[in-house]
């Protein structure tokens, strides 16, 4: 079977060697992977490097979030490796910042809205205010794209809603929190199936551990990858 770069196998393993092992396993099948923060001392940039190398396409999710000229500059250093996507967070003065420091490299820059793992309770804690937790996507969805973003990272419930913004034309929606029927939500709390994530408007769909977990990781992607073939 082809490779669809709708799916992101995001690759959330201990290290760099352990991640290389899997692209293996997966090989032709899969065609785009997530490094994340957790394997950026374990040998991540170094991963994306040979992923490059191997054709493959390359998210690196490091969630940056820090005062402009810091997330500017930090931007401009990674722009310098072949990435296809890097987050940051959806504040409008983060995103701003870090379409400057991409330059006029092809790399896009995806705003994280509310972390997959949050529900109203989390955000109550962190003091965000009062709200539908879909409207404060929607609304800091709407923001980043007028400061910049080429797309957003929310969880497949909101994409719909996302979708239909009209600052959301010509922009992607990647979707973490996709878990296929019959597996483990493990701490996400707002997930749906890879055929409702992108019927509802995700242009890529983001999943780990149901893969890399399974028992046949390469059984596992096929099994996603003809759900998606079917839509």
């Amino acid at each position: 079977m082809q490779a669809d770069d709708r799916l992101i196998v995001a690759l959330d393993v201990p290290n760099a060697l352990a991640g290389l092992r899997l692209v293996e396993k997966l090989g032709d099948e899969v065609s785009f992977y997530k490094i994340g923060l957790g394997m950026l001392t374990s040998g991540g940039l170094a991963l994306a490097n040979e992923l490059t190398e191997m054709g493959k396409r390359v998210f690196l999710d490091m969630k940056l979030f820090d005062i402009g000229q810091t997330v500017e500059n930090a931007v401009a250093g990674l722009a310098q490796f072949d990435l296809d996507f890097l987050t940051v967070h959806g504040d409008p003065n983060v995103v701003r910042a870090a379409v400057a420091g991409r330059g006029d490299t092809d790399m896009k820059i995806l705003a994280v809205t509310i972390l997959t793992s949050m529900d109203r309770a989390d955000l109550d804690l962190a003091l965000i205010r009062d709200g539908e937790i879909s409207k404060l996507v929607q609304e800091r969805a709407r923001l980043a794209f007028l400061a910049g973003a080429d797309g957003v990272i929310a969880s497949p419930q909101e994409a719909a809603i996302i979708r239909a913004l009209p600052e959301a034309v010509g922009k992607l929606i990647v979707t973490p929190g996709v878990r296929p029927a019959g597996t483990n939500a493990h701490d996400q709390k707002r997930v749906a199936s890879p055929a409702v994530a992108i019927n509802d408007g995700a242009n890529h769909i983001v999943v780990g551990r149901p893969i890399w977990k399974a028992e046949d990781p390469l059984s596992a992607a096929r099994l996603i990858k003809t759900e998606l073939a079917a839509i």
